[in-house]
C-alpha cells in the first residue's frame, strides 16, 4: 500500500495506536479516499499534525501562514482558479521576477516557492510548473485553509483597478457589452465584458472593505457609486454619465429585473459567491429626474448570525437580557432607527432560544437571515400577506415563540397584545428613539394602555457604534469642553484609558474597524405599569425608569469608551437624543 511508509511516520510522530490506523485504512477503502483524510476527518489528528509529518517523510518545510506579501499575482492570468482549488496548490513568489505583476509567460530562468497540501500528488503539480514555464523550485507543505485564503487574495488583487476598467470601456465605448448570466464565483468569473467586470470589482471591493450597502446614485452630469461601512457612506467612484445605462442594466439583468422598466420603482435579490463566503443581495430601484437610482443591500451569510454573548452587552445587561427572554409570555420589544442592527439582535436571541422542545414562528419584511430549525413567513403585500394577517395564522400554529418584524399598525399590535396575554412570548421592534417612547408609539397607534401594562414585559432600544481600529488608536486626553457635553467630570476619566481614532490601511484610513451596539434596558416593573395607567408621557416614564436604575444608551456608550472600545465622538453622533 502506498500510503503504508506515511502511515507509520504518522503513528511514529503521533503515537496513534496500528488498530486505529488499520481501521482508518478500512475505511478509506470502503469510501475511495486517502487513510490521512479519515484520520483528519474523525478528529483523530490535526491537519497541522498530519502535515507536520508529512513534512518529515518527504524533507519538506511546513508553514501555518502564508505571507500575501509573498504572492505574485501574474499567474492568475494563467491559471484557472478552479485548478488551484481543486488541487489545493498556489505558487507564492518568483525569486528572480522583482515585479509581483509582471507576465510569467515569458519563458526565463524561474525559480518559484510553490505550496502544497498533499505531496504524493504529484501530477497537478507537474501541470503547473509546465503551465508557468518554471525551471526551478522550492516546494512548502501549509493547511488546506491556508492555501485558500492566498488563492482567493491572490485572484482578488489581480482584479483590474475600478478606475482603469472605467478607462477601458471609455477607450471602447463603441464596443457591444454583453449581458450574461452570473456565474457562481465572482472570482471564477472570467468575462471580458468590460461592464460585467466593473460590476464584480464593485461588488468583491465592498465585500471586502466589509460594506453593508452600495449606492448608485445618479446627477445631471454625472454619477456616483459610494459604499456604507461602518454605518458611513464613502465614496467608492464616479464613472463617466455614459456608463450609467449599462452598469444599471447589468446589475437588473443580475437581480433579474425588468431592464425595460425605468419608470416604477423595482425590488429583487441576488445571491453571489465572493471566495468561501456567500453574499445576499438585495436590490431596489427608484426612478429619479436624472436616471434610475439602485441600492444594494449587502448580507454576508457566511458569518450573520450572531449568539447572545456575541452582542457586545455589558453583564449587566446580559443578565437582564437572559432573564427577560426566559419569560414563559409577554412582548418584548427593540426599538432603534433604520440599520441598528435591531434584526440581528433579535435573531441572536431566537438561536439563543432555539431548541428541539421549542416551536419557534416568525413573520419578517424580508427574510434576511435563514435559521435552521425557525420556521420563518415572508411578508407578500402583492397577495395581502402581511404582517397582520400571517400573525393571525401563526398562533394557529401552536407557536411558543413568535417574532414579528415590525409593528406598523394597530391591527398588528391588537394581535401581539392578545398573542402575549394568551400564553405566548412574541418578539417585535418599532421605530422610536429611545426605550419610553415605544410606549407613547403604542398608544399612538391604538393600544390601550392597561393592555400594554399588562401585556409589555420590556423594552429594548439599541444603537451601533464604531469601534476603534486596535492597530492605529491613539491614546488622548479629553478636553472640558468634551466632557461637558457628555455631562462628566475629568475624575471619572483618570483611571481610564481615551483613544481617538486615527487611520491605516487596515481600517480604510478612517481610524474604525467594525462596529458594537449599546442598550437601554427597560422592564416594565409595577411601578412603571402603574405609571403607564396614568399617563403615556415619554418623558415621565423615562425619569421613573431611570430612578429604577436603568442604564440610558449615552451612558452605555460612555462605559464603552471607558473600555477602550469607541470614541467620545460616536457617543455623541448615535445618542444626541439621549
Amino acid at each position: 500500500m502506498m500510503f503504508k511508509p506515511i502511515l507509520e511516520t504518522i503513528r511514529e510522530h503521533t503515537g496513534i495506536p496500528e488498530d486505529t490506523l488499520a481501521e482508518a485504512c478500512r475505511i478509506a477503502e470502503e469510501k475511495d479516499i486517502r487513510p490521512t483524510d479519515v484520520l483528519v476527518q474523525k478528529d483523530i489528528i490535526t491537519e497541522f499534525q498530519l502535515l507536520d509529518a508529512l513534512g518529515k517523510k518527504y524533507n519538506l518545510p511546513f508553514r501555518t501562514d502564508l505571507q500575501i506579501d509573498d504572492i505574485s499575482i501574474g499567474f492568475t492570468k494563467l491559471v484557472p482558479i478552479q485548478f488551484l482549488k481543486k488541487y489545493y496548490i498556489v505558487p507564492l513568489q518568483n525569486n528572480h521576477n522583482t515585479d509581483k505583476t509582471d507576465d510569467p509567460s515569458t519563458p526565463d530562468s524561474r525559480s518559484c516557492t510553490i505550496a502544497i497540501n498533499n505531496p504524493a500528488d504529484v501530477q497537478p503539480l507537474d501541470d503547473l510548473v509546465r503551465l508557468l514555464k518554471i525551471n526551478d523550485y522550492e516546494i512548502v507543505l501549509s493547511s488546506k485553509e491556508a492555501i485558500l485564503s492566498v488563492i482567493n487574495m491572490a485572484y482578488n488583487f489581480s482584479r483590474d483597478s475600478a478606475q482603469q476598467l472605467v478607462q477601458d470601456m471609455e477607450e471602447n465605448g463603441d464596443s457591444i457589452i454583453n449581458e450574461i448570466e452570473d456565474t457562481a464565483d465572482l472570482l471564477d468569473d472570467t468575462s471580458d465584458a468590460p461592464i460585467i467586470k466593473l460590476v464584480n470589482h464593485i461588488l468583491s471591493q465592498s465585500v471586502k472593505a466589509r460594506a453593508s450597502d452600495i449606492h448608485i446614485e445618479p446627477y445631471q452630469d454625472s454619477f456616483k457609486v459610494r459604499y456604507r461601512v461602518d454605518g458611513i457612506l464613502y465614496d467608492l467612484l464616479t464613472p463617466p454619465k455614459w456608463i450609467q445605462p449599462a452598469l444599471i442594466s447589468r446589475i437588473k439583468v443580475m437581480s433579474k429585473m425588468n431592464i425595460a422598466e425605468k419608470r416604477l420603482p423595482q425590488d429583487s435579490r441576488l445571491e453571489v459567491k465572493l471566495g468561501d463566503q456567500d453574499i445576499d443581495i438585495r436590490v431596489s430601484t427608484i426612478p429619479t429626474a436624472f436616471g434610475e437610482r439602485v441600492v444594494l443591500r449587502l448580507l454576508n451569510k457566511t458569518n450573520a448570525v450572531l449568539n447572545l454573548p456575541d452582542l457586545g452587552l455589558s453583564a449587566r445587561h446580559f443578565k437582564e437580557i437572559s432573564e427577560i427572554i426566559q419569560s414563559p409570555n409577554g412582548i418584548v420589544l427593540v426599538t432603534g432607527p433604520t440599520g441598528s442592527g435591531k434584526t440581528t439582535s433579535l435573531y441572536s436571541v431566537l438561536t439563543t432560544l432555539n431548541t428541539p422542545d421549542v416551536n419557534i414562528i416568525t413573520i419578517e419584511d424580508p427574510v434576511e437571515y435563514q435559521i435552521k430549525g425557525i420556521s420563518q413567513i415572508q411578508v407578500n403585500p402583492k397577495i395581502n400577506l402581511t404582517f397582520a394577517r400571517g400573525l393571525r395564522s401563526i398562533v394557529r400554529q401552536d407557536p411558543d415563540i413568535i417574532l414579528v418584524g415590525e409593528i406598523r399598525d394597530h391591527e398588528t399590535a391588537e394581535i401581539a397584545v392578545q398573542s402575549a396575554l394568551t400564553g405566548h412570548l412574541v418578539f417585535s421592534t418599532l421605530h422610536t428613539n429611545d426605550s419610553a417612547s415605544a410606549i407613547t408609539r403604542l398608544v399612538d397607534i391604538g393600544v390601550e394602555p392597561f393592555l400594554i401594562s399588562s401585556s409589555v414585559i420590556a423594552v429594548v432600544a439599541q444603537r451601533l457604534m464604531r469601534m476603534l481600529c486596535d492597530d492605529c488608536k491613539e491614546r488622548y486626553t479629553p478636553d472640558d469642553t468634551t466632557l461637558e457635553s457628555l455631562n462628566m467630570s475629568p475624575d471619572q476619566f483618570k483611571n481610564h484609558k481615551v483613544y481617538t481614532a486615527k487611520g491605516c490601511e487596515k481600517c480604510f484610513n478612517t481610524g474604525y474597524r467594525g462596529r458594537i451596539a449599546i442598550f437601554e434596558i427597560m422592564k416594565l416593573d409595577e411601578q412603571l405599569k402603574s405609571l403607564i395607567l396614568k399617563t403615556y408621557d415619554a418623558n415621565k416614564i423615562k425619569k421613573e425608569a431611570l430612578k429604577n436604575g436603568m442604564i440610558t444608551l449615552r451612558n452605555d456608550g460612555i462605559q464603552k469608551v471607558l473600555d477602550g472600545l469607541t470614541t467620545i465622538g460616536e457617543v455623541l453622533r448615535v445618542t444626541h437624543i439621549s
